[in-house]
Formats: C-alpha cells, sequence, structure tokens
C-alpha cells in the first residue's frame, strides 16, 4: 500500500524516463485517450462547482491537464448511477459479461503504449515499469472475463432426509473503490474486474495525483460495452468522496489499498450501514539473509525489492537483517558488496 509524500514524489523523479512529454500527450489525445472529467451514467462531467485539480508531470513539474474536482454530490450521482445500472448488469448471464470484460481486456493491450506513456507521465515510473503494469493490469481484466463464468454454487447434504440445501452465490451490489498513485492501472483492474464480473457495479475513486490513467481506462471500458453506469469515476476531494461511500446505504462494499490509518477510518465508517470491506493496507517490510544464502542472489534480490517501481511497492524493503553467520561463511568481497548496497538502500 502507498501514501504520498514529497520525497516519495521527488523519487520518482530521479527514476522517470526520457520520455518527451508534449510529443506523448500528443499521441494520447490522438488515440482519444485523454479525459479530465469526471465518468457519471455513461457521462462525462464537469465538478458541479466547476473546480479542477491539476494534474502533474513529476519529473519536471509541469501541469499535464486539469481534471474535474469532484466531492460528495457528484459521488452521491455516481452511486445512484451504479446502483440503478446494477439491476439490469446483475441481470445478465455470466457469458455476457465475460465478453464485455474480455473485449475491454483487449483494447487495453492495444492501447499498451499510450496507457504506458500516461503513467510515466502522471505518476512517473519508467516505461519499462509502465508497459509491465498494462500486461499486469491487463492480465485481472481477463483472468476474471473467464471466472465470471465460474461462480459457482454449493450442494449441501442435508440433516434431513427430506430436505435438500443449495447455496447460490449472488453480486453483493454497489462497490466503492478507492486505490492509490503507484499502480494507477492495476490497482484499479484488480478490483473493477472481479467486481464486475460476478455482477456489481462500482464507483471508482483513484487517486488525485494519478487520475488520468483511470479514466482512460474507464473510456476504454465503455468502449468495450460496459454499460452506461456500471463503472464510475470520480477524483478530487477525497475525504467527501469518501465519506458519501461509506454513509451511502446503496454502497454494500468497500476496497480500498492505501494507509492503515486510512484503512481504519473507512472501516469505522463503514460499520454504520454494515458493508463488507477488503482493506490492503501499509506494512513494514523487511528483506532478510539467513547465513546459508546466495549472497550474490541476495544483493540482486535486495535491489529489486528496494526500486522496483521507484521504491514505490506495498512490499518494498525499508529494512535489511542479515544472520550474523553470514561474516564467516561468505568471502570479505561479497560482505563487502551487501554492506555497500544494505547502507545504501536504508539511506
Amino acid at each position: 500500500a502507498a501514501s504520498v509524500s514529497a520525497s516519495s514524489r521527488v523519487a520518482s523523479r530521479r527514476h522517470m524516463g526520457s520520455v518527451d512529454a508534449g510529443a506523448a500527450m500528443e499521441k494520447i489525445r490522438a488515440a482519444g485517450l485523454l479525459r479530465t472529467r469526471g465518468l457519471i451514467g455513461g457521462k462525462w462531467v464537469d465538478a458541479y462547482d466547476g473546480k479542477t485539480i491539476e494534474v502533474q508531470n513529476p519529473a519536471t513539474g509541469e501541469v499535464l491537464a486539469n481534471v474535474a474536482c469532484m466531492g460528495n454530490r457528484e459521488t452521491a450521482d455516481a452511486i445512484t448511477s451504479a446502483n440503478t445500472t446494477f439491476y439490469t448488469w446483475s441481470k445478465l448471464t455470466a457469458s455476457e459479461r465475460s465478453k464485455a470484460l474480455r473485449k475491454w481486456h483487449d483494447l487495453l493491450m492495444s492501447h499498451k503504449e499510450e496507457l504506458a506513456l500516461l503513467m510515466t507521465l502522471e505518476q512517473g515510473k519508467p516505461m519499462k515499469e509502465a508497459l509491465g503494469e498494462v500486461n499486469y493490469g491487463a492480465s485481472f481484466i481477463e483472468f476474471f472475463a473467464e471466472e465470471a463464468k465460474r461462480v459457482y454454487g454449493d450442494i449441501i447434504p442435508p440433516t434431513l432426509a427430506d430436505r435438500r440445501l443449495l447455496v447460490l452465490k449472488q453480486p453483493i451490489g454497489v462497490v466503492g473503490a478507492i486505490t492509490p498513485w503507484n499502480f494507477p492501472l492495476a490497482m484499479i483492474t484488480r478490483k473493477v474486474g472481479p467486481a464486475l464480473a460476478c455482477g456489481c457495479t462500482v464507483v471508482v475513486k483513484p487517486s488525485e495525483f494519478t487520475p488520468l490513467t483511470a479514466l482512460a481506462a474507464a473510456d476504454l471500458a465503455l468502449q468495450a460495452g460496459i454499460p452506461a453506469g456500471a463503472l464510475n469515476v470520480v477524483m478530487g476531494n477525497a475525504p467527501e468522496i469518501g465519506d458519501e461511500l461509506m454513509q451511502s446505504t446503496q454502497v454494500r462494499k468497500i476496497t480500498f489499498t492505501g494507509s492503515t490509518a486510512v484503512g481504519k477510518k473507512l472501516m469505522a465508517g463503514s460499520a454504520n450501514t454494515v458493508k463488507k470491506v477488503s482493506l490492503e493496507l501499509g506494512g513494514n517490510a523487511p528483506c532478510i539473509v539467513f547465513d546459508d544464502a546466495d549472497i550474490d542472489v541476495a544483493v540482486k534480490g535486495s535491489l529489486a525489492a528496494k526500486f522496483r517501481n521507484s521504491g514505490q511497492t506495498c512490499v518494498c524493503a525499508n529494512r535489511i537483517l542479515v544472520q550474523e553467520g553470514v561474516s564467516m561463511k561468505n568471502s570479505q568481497v561479497h560482505l563487502s558488496r551487501l554492506f555497500r548496497v544494505c547502507k545504501s538502500v536504508m539511506g
């Protein structure tokens, strides 16, 4: 899980690929994937009060776009739209939902380069990792397109001979999905894919730092045949959006990736309406090197764990613990190499 700080944004700048921002933005516009309005009920809408927020290129501080800054009113309308669409989307056969999701996957892959450019520009990750995230993010849609057809129920052995016990699995309803800035595509598809597959509808609140990727992905979902209102995107005033999602009786599930502190608030706020909650929260990830480890492998693994995605991952190593036996079983060359890496990683 990720939280945003000034230092983390600066770290992203250091690892930014040499992308010509102007040319990249033109390519994204030409593909029709630069959206700056929210998506409510299948329509692209401005904030009701006209407010906008800047989306900046972390490598340069340049403003890439001004997007709608939405709040509780827009979120309430998005929830209403999702709730209305739920009664038609959930009634489609699993095969019909699967076909729409599969087409969404294909469109994501056909626009792989534009989506990767967009991620690099607004989030700061290198192009190679951005391209990898498109593959990774699209894979969730592909997987759940197939799983949509495999949501099986159960037959339970009865306690009485004249009874038959059946379990029928049904979609829960509207899902509120709140995602972080570090994986602006994959964190959305990982939540939206299974929700849509089983018949739920979704209101997505992406990070205000990286909303452009979310809006582009939502545009492709519409093109794929995901019906208006099944997928809604609101961004901007996080406290207002979060409060509206928690207070609404129509929202039956909250899924969140982010800090532990915010996760606690979401869990507490969801209690009054007894929502189901799925939380992926911040941790404190150590990298442990035991005395029987291959030091070359340990060094490479430590570097990968610390610096992947510009150091912004849920399992980014922030402590390296080395067992004492390492000093007795490995050469001084290997040791000095490992401790240099440890020192650089730990700051």
